[in-house]
């Protein structure tokens, strides 16, 4: 596709939307050969055993989605600081740097897979980790790319003019490359080496990421349904204050595991709830103030997927998270399949989907500022399925997991007293094989979803005619 009418920071968006989706694809193949090893052990033992397996389907799933907010960002700098990038050659190097990285530490864990337990094979395999396995050379990598894209963020709208979007995403940055830091030394202290651990996995995530999704959720919508800039800008600024006032504490739903007193289960618990809540109100604010005003959306999937993104944070971080950490509950379930459906739900339901409304806001640009509404030549009947189904298999998946999970709660937790004889006998029962069975047809469902996706991405707009219906840019920041 051409991509000469793009302002520089646009051609870079499309580079790194182009990677994500590419590691999308193997985030979701590994996937199915993991869900077919837990079945059936001897698939491709000793050529990808398990362990390569789930560790490139996690960490795909972890560097698509970062690929993806880094693309976003960068897609709307221009437009939002009005100016120029600044430091564009220095951000397409760390783009190159970053992917170069990428596909150096996906061939090792392929290819050497594992290492003895010393300094050469955590700075040059494997961290062992879980989900942040990048050897530490890799880390290093990521924490200098990071920092150049935060230069080219803050020197843009340092150049150009503010607002309340930007100053939200700038300081967010901040702690994107800072948070990170904190997985990257080792202590021979397990349960200090986990507390830190964990301030990566859901600190990093739960709260940095939320922010700049939420970020990114309100510039979608002014950009898809022209909403007010007041609107979405007040939503932000509360769902910064309640990050800063839930994400520190939520975190302490994991602490009791690391022997620290039991009423950290409840304030965990409690506070993890309450992060989606505002980008919730936000498209609820937005929707009925675009309906009271009779705008319409100029760009019908990026639109769906926002929608989706909303609804899809609230239930798989926000109540599936909710259900999963209560201390009553937690107690059972923490490290079962119970664990992976919150995990599966949340990851697809607050970030993939925001990515790809993101991507389709891209491409209605690079297609030509082409309507992307009810007069797509195929009646739009790609985006609308690889919708549904992405999000039928998603939902799921989740469920089976969920039966899978409450049978391993049940059963090796609550009957088996968290005994080996427990594990081994709630891992052979029939609710926990049919739970994982099923596991596997949703994720072929998402499979098929990705197909058509992809199929989409590559033609959607390029054959129908201009729509003198869609909204101006410049409407969207008027209000």
């Amino acid at each position: 596709m051409s991509t000469v009418q793009l302002n520089g920071g646009q051609q870079l968006a499309m580079k790194y939307y182009t990677v994500a989706i590419a590691l999308f694809v193997a985030q979701i193949l590994f996937g199915l050969l993991s869900g077919m090893q837990y079945l059936i052990p001897g698939f491709l033992q000793g050529v990808l055993d398990f362990n390569v397996t789930r560790t490139v389907h996690i960490n795909a799933m972890i560097i698509w989605l970062l690929y993806g907010f880094i693309g976003s960002v960068y897609w709307l700098l221009e437009e939002e600081s009005q100016t120029k990038i600044v430091g564009l050659k220095l951000g397409n190097f760390a783009f190159w740097l970053f992917t170069v990285a990428v596909v150096i530490v996906v061939v090792v864990f392929l290819v050497v897979q594992t290492g003895p337990g010393d300094d050469f094979t955590r700075w040059f395999v494997n961290e062992g980790r879980e989900y942040i396995e990048a050897p530490r050379w890799a880390d290093i990598g990521i924490v200098i790319c990071v920092l150049i894209f935060f230069y080219n963020v803050a020197a843009t709208f340092m150049k150009g003019q503010w607002s309340g979007i930007s100053g939200v995403l700038t300081l967010d940055l901040v702690a994107l490359a800072g948070i990170y830091l904190a997985g990257m030394f080792y202590t021979t202290n397990i349960s200090v080496d986990q507390y830190w651990w964990w301030w990566v996995i859901h600190l990093w995530v739960e709260a940095t990421w939320e922010v700049l999704v939420g970020c990114l959720m309100a510039w979608g919508l002014m950009k898809t349904l022209g909403v007010s800039r007041k609107i979405v800008t007040t939503w932000l600024y509360i769902e910064v204050a309640l990050m800063f006032g839930s994400g520190i504490l939520g975190l302490g739903h994991h602490y009791f595991w690391i022997g620290t007193p039991e009423y950290w289960l409840t304030i965990g618990g409690f506070f993890s709830a309450l992060e989606p809540i505002p980008l919730v109100a936000m498209v609820v604010h937005a929707v009925y103030d675009s309906g009271v005003k009779h705008m319409k959306a100029n760009n019908n999937p990026a639109f769906a997927w926002l929608i989706a993104h909303a609804f899809g944070n609230f239930f798989g971080a926000g109540v599936w998270g909710f259900m999963h950490t209560l201390p009553q509950i937690n107690l059972y379930t923490h490290g079962t399949q119970w664990s992976a459906s919150h995990g599966h739900l949340a990851f697809f339901g607050a970030y993939a989907t925001i990515v790809i409304a993101m991507i389709y806001i891209a491409l209605r640009e690079v297609r030509g500022q082409q309507s992307f509404g009810a007069d797509l030549p195929d009646g739009g009947w790609k985006w609308k399925w690889a919708l549904g189904l992405l999000n039928l298999g998603v939902v799921g998946m989740s469920i089976a997991l969920l039966i899978s999970g409450y049978e391993q709660s049940f059963i090796e937790r609550a009957v088996g007293g968290s005994t080996w004889l427990g594990y081994f006998t709630a891992q052979i029962h029939p609710w926990f094989v049919q739970g994982m069975w099923w596991r596997m047809v949703f994720g072929f469902v998402t499979a098929f979803g990705i197909i058509l996706l992809v199929w989409d991405l590559l033609t959607i707009g390029k054959h129908n005619k201009p729509s003198a219906e869609v909204i101006s840019p410049t409407q969207t920041a008027s209000v």
